[in-house]
Protein backbone atom coordinates (compact mmCIF):
# COMPACT_ATOMS: atom_id res chain seq x y z
CA UNK A 1 0.00 0.00 0.00
CA UNK A 2 1.33 3.19 -0.97
CA UNK A 3 -0.34 5.06 0.91
CA UNK A 4 -0.89 8.18 -1.58
CA UNK A 5 -1.69 8.81 -5.05
CA UNK A 6 -5.18 7.15 -4.97
CA UNK A 7 -7.80 8.34 -7.44
CA UNK A 8 -11.28 9.04 -5.80
CA UNK A 9 -13.27 6.37 -5.85
CA UNK A 10 -16.70 8.09 -5.83
CA UNK A 11 -19.77 6.51 -8.05
CA UNK A 12 -20.07 6.67 -11.50
CA UNK A 13 -22.75 6.59 -13.66
CA UNK A 14 -22.73 3.17 -15.29
CA UNK A 15 -26.31 2.67 -15.84
CA UNK A 16 -26.90 -0.38 -17.91
CA UNK A 17 -23.96 -1.63 -17.92
CA UNK A 18 -22.92 -5.25 -15.77
CA UNK A 19 -20.21 -5.97 -13.78
CA UNK A 20 -19.04 -9.72 -13.17
CA UNK A 21 -16.89 -10.24 -9.93
CA UNK A 22 -15.20 -13.59 -9.09
CA UNK A 23 -13.89 -13.82 -5.97
CA UNK A 24 -11.83 -16.56 -4.57
CA UNK A 25 -13.18 -18.54 -1.26
CA UNK A 26 -9.71 -18.60 0.03
CA UNK A 27 -9.03 -16.24 3.46
CA UNK A 28 -12.98 -15.80 3.07
CA UNK A 29 -13.60 -13.43 6.01
CA UNK A 30 -11.39 -10.94 3.76
CA UNK A 31 -12.92 -12.53 0.50
CA UNK A 32 -16.39 -12.38 1.29
CA UNK A 33 -16.15 -8.60 2.35
CA UNK A 34 -14.44 -7.43 -0.74
CA UNK A 35 -16.90 -9.06 -2.84
CA UNK A 36 -19.99 -7.36 -0.88
CA UNK A 37 -18.33 -4.17 -1.19
CA UNK A 38 -17.91 -4.55 -4.97
CA UNK A 39 -21.36 -5.07 -5.19
CA UNK A 40 -22.55 -2.45 -3.48
CA UNK A 41 -19.87 -0.29 -5.86
CA UNK A 42 -21.65 -1.66 -9.08
CA UNK A 43 -24.82 -0.83 -7.13
CA UNK A 44 -24.04 2.77 -6.44
CA UNK A 45 -22.95 3.28 -10.06
CA UNK A 46 -26.28 2.28 -11.52
CA UNK A 47 -24.87 -0.68 -12.79
CA UNK A 48 -25.88 -4.76 -12.27
CA UNK A 49 -23.85 -7.59 -11.20
CA UNK A 50 -23.04 -11.36 -11.85
CA UNK A 51 -21.12 -12.81 -9.04
CA UNK A 52 -19.06 -16.31 -9.25
CA UNK A 53 -16.98 -17.87 -6.58
CA UNK A 54 -13.68 -20.05 -7.36
CA UNK A 55 -11.36 -21.77 -4.30
CA UNK A 56 -8.34 -19.61 -4.64
CA UNK A 57 -6.87 -17.01 -7.08
CA UNK A 58 -5.35 -19.08 -9.28
CA UNK A 59 -8.64 -20.17 -10.79
CA UNK A 60 -9.67 -16.23 -10.81
CA UNK A 61 -8.34 -15.68 -14.69
CA UNK A 62 -10.11 -18.76 -16.23
CA UNK A 63 -13.75 -17.56 -14.69
CA UNK A 64 -13.03 -14.18 -14.99
CA UNK A 65 -12.69 -14.98 -18.77
CA UNK A 66 -15.99 -16.20 -19.32
CA UNK A 67 -17.81 -13.31 -17.33
CA UNK A 68 -15.73 -10.71 -19.80
CA UNK A 69 -17.40 -12.78 -22.55
CA UNK A 70 -20.84 -11.75 -21.03
CA UNK A 71 -20.27 -8.80 -19.16
CA UNK A 72 -19.08 -4.72 -19.90
CA UNK A 73 -16.38 -5.49 -16.95
CA UNK A 74 -15.30 -7.59 -14.59
CA UNK A 75 -14.03 -7.81 -10.78
CA UNK A 76 -11.30 -9.71 -9.70
CA UNK A 77 -11.11 -10.47 -6.00
CA UNK A 78 -8.54 -12.23 -3.63
CA UNK A 79 -5.89 -12.31 -1.03
CA UNK A 80 -2.60 -14.00 -1.44
CA UNK A 81 -0.44 -13.80 1.67
CA UNK A 82 3.13 -13.99 1.00
CA UNK A 83 4.74 -17.39 2.91
CA UNK A 84 8.20 -19.03 3.08
CA UNK A 85 7.90 -20.33 -0.34
CA UNK A 86 8.25 -19.07 -3.81
CA UNK A 87 4.85 -20.20 -4.07
CA UNK A 88 3.61 -16.32 -3.78
CA UNK A 89 5.40 -15.31 -6.48
CA UNK A 90 4.31 -18.06 -8.48
CA UNK A 91 0.50 -17.30 -7.41
CA UNK A 92 1.04 -13.39 -8.19
CA UNK A 93 2.41 -13.22 -11.38
CA UNK A 94 0.14 -15.98 -12.42
CA UNK A 95 -2.86 -14.19 -11.51
CA UNK A 96 -1.68 -10.87 -12.78
CA UNK A 97 -0.79 -11.67 -16.19
CA UNK A 98 -4.07 -14.07 -16.72
CA UNK A 99 -6.31 -10.87 -15.94
CA UNK A 100 -4.16 -8.79 -18.27
CA UNK A 101 -4.05 -10.93 -21.13
CA UNK A 102 -8.04 -11.06 -20.43
CA UNK A 103 -8.49 -7.56 -20.87
CA UNK A 104 -6.40 -6.76 -23.77
CA UNK A 105 -8.13 -10.06 -25.86
CA UNK A 106 -11.33 -9.03 -24.73
CA UNK A 107 -11.31 -5.40 -24.88
CA UNK A 108 -12.99 -4.94 -21.84
CA UNK A 109 -11.72 -3.75 -18.24
CA UNK A 110 -10.85 -6.38 -15.76
CA UNK A 111 -9.46 -5.21 -12.20
CA UNK A 112 -7.03 -6.62 -10.46
CA UNK A 113 -9.12 -6.50 -6.81
CA UNK A 114 -6.16 -9.34 -5.66
CA UNK A 115 -4.61 -8.31 -2.36
CA UNK A 116 -0.70 -9.71 -2.81
CA UNK A 117 0.35 -8.43 0.50
CA UNK A 118 2.71 -9.80 3.35
CA UNK A 119 1.21 -10.20 6.19
CA UNK A 120 -2.94 -11.03 7.03
CA UNK A 121 -2.93 -7.61 8.78
CA UNK A 122 -2.25 -5.84 5.24
CA UNK A 123 -5.00 -7.61 3.87
CA UNK A 124 -7.31 -6.39 6.67
CA UNK A 125 -5.82 -3.23 5.92
CA UNK A 126 -6.66 -2.85 2.42
CA UNK A 127 -9.93 -5.20 2.34
CA UNK A 128 -12.65 -2.37 3.38
CA UNK A 129 -13.14 -3.71 6.68
CA UNK A 130 -14.22 -0.83 9.40
CA UNK A 131 -11.08 0.99 10.51
CA UNK A 132 -9.41 -0.13 6.74
CA UNK A 133 -7.11 2.17 5.10
CA UNK A 134 -8.54 1.11 2.39
CA UNK A 135 -11.52 -0.59 0.41
CA UNK A 136 -10.44 -2.39 -3.03
CA UNK A 137 -13.13 -4.32 -3.47
CA UNK A 138 -15.03 -0.81 -3.81
CA UNK A 139 -12.15 1.04 -5.83
CA UNK A 140 -11.54 -2.37 -8.44
CA UNK A 141 -15.09 -1.56 -9.18
CA UNK A 142 -15.34 2.01 -9.41
CA UNK A 143 -12.20 1.62 -11.17
CA UNK A 144 -13.12 -0.77 -14.09
CA UNK A 145 -16.27 0.62 -14.23
CA UNK A 146 -14.84 4.00 -14.76
CA UNK A 147 -12.27 2.54 -17.35
CA UNK A 148 -15.49 1.01 -19.52
CA UNK A 149 -16.70 4.50 -19.41
CA UNK A 150 -13.74 5.77 -20.94
CA UNK A 151 -13.97 2.87 -24.18
CA UNK A 152 -17.63 3.77 -24.55
CA UNK A 153 -16.13 7.59 -25.07
CA UNK A 154 -13.46 6.74 -27.44
CA UNK A 155 -15.10 4.57 -29.57
CA UNK A 156 -18.30 6.74 -29.95
CA UNK A 157 -16.28 9.79 -30.53
CA UNK A 158 -16.56 11.28 -33.93
CA UNK A 159 -13.24 10.12 -35.54
CA UNK A 160 -10.86 12.76 -36.33
CA UNK A 161 -6.67 12.92 -36.99
CA UNK A 162 -4.50 12.89 -34.88
CA UNK A 163 -0.84 13.83 -35.63
CA UNK A 164 1.23 15.11 -38.94
CA UNK A 165 -1.17 15.22 -41.79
Amino acid sequence: MAGFGEPETAPVDATGLTVGVVAARWHGELTDHMLDRAVAAAQACGARTLVARVAGSVELPVVAQALARRCDVVVALGVVVRGATAHFDYVCRSVTDGLTRIALDEGKPVAHGVLTVDTIDQARDRAGLPGSAEDKGWAATVAALDAALAIRTVTTSATHRVGFA
